[in-house]
């Protein structure tokens, strides 16, 4: 496909998705899209990522968790936890079909534009240290590095972006 195709692919199927909270209906379809999206980096890091492990009934129910829906098709999410003096960017997922075609991008963006729209003038989200595309990706989305450490059995970077 020619580059100039698969950017007009690319708009459309961000134009043609919403954003919305998640609802309790929601949690297989989110449980599901977050197993296949990070079941890659299990042989990596030798176990599953943590968020594979979350309760995504609880965050659900916290109201933490938005929905990025496609004709109806639940196809990622991210999950916003406020904090004290920033926003934090706990989970973005995108069902692998659909990675690398500009969702994530959208689910950041709609983070920042919440967390600008509740008052804060930051925010912050970690990565597992071995997950090099994730890092490279929020580098280039203008996000810095915070710190490295050993966090809740996983080697985490902590990143930051100011709004």
């Amino acid at each position: 496909m020619k580059v100039g195709r698969k950017l007009a692919v690319r708009r459309a199927l961000t134009m043609n998705s919403r954003i919305r909270r998640a609802a309790p209906g929601d949690v297989p379809a989110i449980k599901r899209i977050v197993l296949a999206a990070y079941e890659k980096y299990i042989p990596r890091i030798g176990k599953p990522p943590a968020p594979m492990t979350d309760d995504y009934d609880r965050q659900v129910a916290s109201g933490n968790v938005w929905v990025l829906e496609l004709d109806g098709e639940l196809l990622g999410l991210v999950v916003l936890v406020p904090k004290p003096v920033y926003m934090l960017i706990d989970n973005v997922a995108v069902t692998p079909e659909r990675q690398r075609s500009g969702l994530g991008r959208k689910l950041l963006d709609f983070a920042e534009a919440k967390a600008r729209e509740q008052g804060y003038l930051e925010v912050q989200l970690y990565t597992n240290e071995l997950m090099h595309e994730n890092l490279a990706w929020y580098r280039r989305l203008g996000y810095e590095e915070t710190s490295r450490t050993y966090d809740l059995g996983f080697r985490r970077v902590f990143m930051k972006k100011q709004m």
